[in-house]
């Protein structure tokens, strides 16, 4: 097969606009030209038409648990494949898996399948692009769904383990712990995007967190601090804490989980309006229970997590009264905030691929249709449903929906 693919795109979404009737060059499984669909090809180029159909860059999942039974905290490879496997199929190419709270062994556990899975990626499995050390540097009274006793301050000769592997590239603690600047001092020298989340923290703790390096704040809205919650740890005067931190300062970013569970469609779009699509980016916080039939599962570690249960719309815990986890891949998430918000295409997905690599370190390879770039496209039908996933260049067969007309001869059959 040639290496060199013509993609013939109706519709392409840019990071800034939609462009109709563009066709991709892709060589080597990188995009080496965008450019009008006029006059003929070489016939030694592979045309593959996907003209009534939207075009979009990969997406990127900064913040993801589970999928297709497998935790990332189970620690084996087959489980990190299993989980990559589930979200390539939803349309997410690069992934960041994400610790839960746990126990060092466990994390290290965690570590090394991720290795393992990076060195030998499989064809059909989302990329890695580093791991999320997400737990287990939580405040106790705010570790949601996740297992407490796992949870604990940060330990320097702990995390220093952790980055040392050079896999973390996104790196989360709770302003308000000790130690935490500590923390955000050394995860920004690792040059990770350093973030607060699951954390009863108040405006001067994020502001000394933000001297630190803090840029970005985990899951909006979910297990962080508010005017109510500050005033039952701090009393009066009433305290502003992280979403009046997020909200004012410019150079702070969040995320949130769009899956119609988790945040209502007002929230929402109050937080695209504020924020704008270049601080905002779309995450799954996806369990196990991803494309899993209603049941109850463990989050986090197979062998001790904490039980929730899943309805096949969202992850509850145990007695409801709770939230736990998205079950719904980043398509889903694509899907309700359409719905949801008065976001135009290109902001929609920029926030699903181009903001969240960017926060992430990885915008030069992946994120956006622009050359030089990794080939990881989707293809998206009218109704923003997934027909096809390409990785460099290539079609994964469990994505497709349908197959789309292909061709040596340089001339799409009719």
């Amino acid at each position: 097969m040639s290496s060199t693919i013509c993609f013939r795109a109706g519709r392409l979404v840019l990071s800034d606009r939609i462009v109709d009737d563009r066709r991709l060059i892709v060589e080597n499984g990188r995009i080496a030209a965008i450019e009008a669909d006029r006059g003929r090809l070489p016939r030694s180029i592979q045309v593959i038409d996907v003209k009534n159909s939207l075009l979009t860059p990969g997406l990127v999942d900064i913040h993801v648990h589970g999928g297709g039974g497998g935790d990332f905290m189970d620690g084996t490879a087959d489980a990190v494949r299993t989980v990559c496997r589930t979200h390539l199929r939803h349309g997410t190419t690069t992934i960041f898996p994400t610790t839960t709270t746990g126990s060092p062994e466990q994390l290290r556990a965690m570590f090394v399948a991720c290795r393992e899975v990076m060195d030998h990626p499989g064809s059909d499995e989302a990329r890695i692009a580093g791991i999320h050390l997400y737990g287990p540097y939580f405040a106790p009274d705010k570790v949601g769904c996740h297992a407490l006793d796992g949870c604990r301050p940060p330990d320097p000769a702990e995390y220093r383990a952790y980055f040392d592997t050079g896999l973390v590239r996104i790196a989360t603690c709770a302003a308000e712990l000790p130690g935490a600047t500590q923390f955000y001092r050394l995860a920004k020298r690792a040059g990770c995007l350093v973030t607060c989340g699951h954390s009863n923290s108040t405006y001067q703790e994020m502001a000394a967190g933000f001297r630190a390096g803090l840029r970005h704040v985990d899951h909006f809205w979910c297990v962080m601090s508010s005017v109510d919650s500050l005033r039952a740890r701090c009393g009066t005067p009433m305290q502003a804490g992280m979403e009046q931190f997020v909200l004012l300062e410019p150079e702070m970013s969040t995320e949130v989980i769009a899956d119609g569970c988790h945040l209502s469609p007002e929230l929402l779009n109050f937080a695209y309006r504020m924020k704008g699509p270049a601080r905002l980016c779309l995450v799954t916080d996806a369990s196990r229970a991803v494309d899993m039939p209603p049941g109850q599962y463990r989050f986090g570690p197979e062998s001790d997590g904490s039980w929730f249960v899943s309805d096949g719309d969202v992850g509850r815990v145990p007695d409801g009264s709770a939230l736990a986890s998205s079950v719904a891949g980043m398509d889903r998430m694509v899907r309700h905030m359409h719905r949801a918000t008065d976001a135009p295409l290109p902001d929609l997905f920029r926030m699903a691929s181009l903001t969240p690599a960017e926060r992430a370190g990885v915008d030069q390879d992946v994120g956006s249709i622009a050359i030089g770039k990794r080939a990881d496209l989707v293809v998206w039908s009218s109704r923003l449903q997934v027909r096809q996933v390409y990785q460099s260049g290539h079609l994964v067969p469990s994505s497709s929906k349908r197959q789309p007309r292909s061709t040596s001869s340089g001339v799409s059959p009719v």
